[in-house]
């Protein structure tokens, strides 16, 4: 699906208080709802990315793996969605995780289908890399916070409260360094080094 029908995904389901078994999905859909709307209005991709993604000469697909109750992906999705629309030579799907084709299932992290997930993917359907599940920042506040053994709503606020300083320059700056290592390949045309580029 593109961005707007997954937007309207929300709208559905917030209009459907059956639509989860976990009451506490809706909150997050709702809550992801909201952050996605202030990301779309105030998000800025930074210039050297910007350019990177302008000189793409080959047509790539890019696929995120995603849920509606994901705190992560209501980060993430905007600024992805937004990459894309830079150069005509990118498409996007995106695609939920607990539907078909379960696509999750071949992109785990850790044995866990943990997510946003982005697989980028050639014109012959070979993967190019694969980013995800969140920024290493968000990542090692998890960590950290696990470690200390924090609760649960602990967690959320200290993962929301970064997303939210970040103002999605870590994710740029890992997928910069992606685009920059995956353009290198292309020129040398050394096809061995693709494996060291995934991200996984």
């Amino acid at each position: 699906m593109n961005y707007t029908e997954y937007k309207q995904l929300f709208e559905e389901i917030l209009a459907n208080p059956s639509y989860y078994n976990k009451e506490s999905y809706m909150e997050y859909t709702r809550l992801n709802r909201s952050r996605m709307k202030r990301w779309d209005k105030l998000l800025v991709l930074e210039d050297s990315l910007s350019s990177r993604l302008k000189e793409v000469t080959s047509p790539q697909k890019w696929i995120i793996i995603t849920e509606p109750w994901c705190g992560d992906a209501a980060h993430v999705i905007p600024f992805l969605v937004k990459m894309t629309e830079l150069n005509e030579l990118i498409s996007y799907d995106i695609q939920l995780r607990d539907s078909e084709p379960f696509l999750i299932d071949s992109y785990l992290t850790n044995g866990s289908k943990s997510i946003p997930k982005l697989i980028i993917k050639d014109e012959i359907d070979n993967d190019l890399f694969v980013w995800g599940p969140r920024p290493n920042g968000a990542a090692e506040v998890l960590a950290n916070l696990k470690a200390e053994n924090a609760d649960s709503e602990t967690i959320k606020i200290a993962i929301q409260n970064w997303y939210n300083a970040d103002k999605g320059k870590e994710l740029m700056t890992e997928l910069l360094q992606l685009c920059n290592r995956l353009q290198k390949v292309e020129k040398t045309g050394i096809d061995n080094q693709l494996s060291d580029i995934n991200k996984g």
